[in-house]
């Protein structure tokens, strides 16, 4: 099993999604993630995460878990 760590910034949230980029992403594009995983993984509150900045675990190219920069 291949584990990555990258870094993503949370850019805003909208409704129960929040909008990030990561290194690898083109100007203008973002991933959206539910609000409810970011925080239930890193244990920010809702009011504590637009403009975080975390780290993705990604194992085979697909999304792990959040983890606090």
């Amino acid at each position: 099993m291949d584990t990555e760590r990258m870094p993503v910034r949370i850019l805003l949230l909208f409704g129960e999604e929040a909008h990030l980029s990561t290194p690898y992403m083109g100007p203008g594009e973002t991933e959206r993630v539910p609000v409810s995983r970011i925080s239930a993984d890193t244990g920010l509150p809702r009011d504590r995460l637009a403009g975080a900045q975390l780290v993705a675990l990604l194992r085979n190219g697909e999304l792990v878990r959040f983890e606090r920069h």
